[in-house]
C-alpha cells in the first residue's frame, strides 16, 4: 500500500486561520487543528517548530492575502481612483476575509507584536486610500477625512445594528461609501 499524502502545509495553515476567526488566538491548537483536518499532529512538526511558527505564518498569509495580494491585483486591473478604491474595498472586505481580519484586530489588543504588524498594515492600506483620493482632491484634510472614513466604515459594517428606513445595513454602506467616492467640489 502507497503511502499516505502528508497533509499540506498550507491545510494547516488554513485551519489555522478558520480557528482564529472563529475563537482567536486561543482557538488554534496543534492537538485540534489536527482532530478538524483528519490527521495526527506528528505531520504538523515537519512544517513548524510549534505553535508560535504557525502563528507567525497565519499572520504572514493574512497579510500577502489582505494587503500585497488585493493591491497587486487592484493595480493590475486598473480603472479611475474611484474604481481602485472599491475594488480593493471588495476585495480585502469581503466576507471570508473580513472575518480574520476582524480576529487579527481583536488579538492585537491583547499582543503587541500582533498589533505592531496590523499598524504596518493599516498604514499600507491608508496610503493606498490617500494616494487614491489625492489623485482627485486637492485638500489634505479632505483626502486624510476620506480615507479615514472609507476605511472606517469597511472595518466597522459588520458592527452597525441600526435600523435603516427602506434599506438594509449593507445597501446604507453601499450609499455611504458612494458618498465618500464622490468627487470634490
Amino acid at each position: 500500500m502507497p503511502p499516505s499524502a502528508r497533509t499540506p502545509r498550507s491545510r494547516w495553515i488554513e485551519a489555522g486561520l478558520d480557528a482564529l476567526a472563529r475563537g482567536g488566538p486561543d482557538a488554534v491548537r496543534v492537538e485540534a487543528l489536527a482532530a478538524e483536518l483528519g490527521v495526527t499532529k506528528g505531520g504538523f512538526y515537519g512544517y513548524f517548530d510549534g505553535r508560535p511558527a504557525l502563528l507567525d505564518e497565519m499572520l504572514d498569509e493574512w497579510e500577502l492575502r489582505c494587503t500585497r495580494n488585493i493591491l497587486d491585483q487592484v493595480e493590475s486591473e486598473g480603472g479611475g481612483p474611484a474604481e481602485r478604491i472599491r475594488r480593493a474595498g471588495e476585495l480585502t472586505f469581503a466576507d471570508d476575509l473580513h472575518r480574520v481580519d476582524l480576529a487579527v484586530r481583536e488579538w492585537a489588543r491583547h499582543d503587541r507584536s500582533v498589533a505592531t504588524r496590523l499598524r504596518r498594515i493599516d498604514n499600507a492600506r491608508m496610503e493606498f486610500l490617500r494616494a487614491m483620493f489625492g489623485s482627485f482632491l486637492a485638500d489634505p484634510d479632505e483626502v486624510e477625512a476620506r480615507s479615514t472614513l472609507v476605511f472606517t466604515l469597511a472595518i466597522g459594517r459588520h458592527f452597525i445594528a441600526a435600523d435603516h428606513p427602506g434599506r438594509t445595513t449593507r445597501e446604507a454602506v453601499r450609499l455611504a461609501g458612494e458618498l465618500l467616492l464622490r468627487p470634490g467640489p
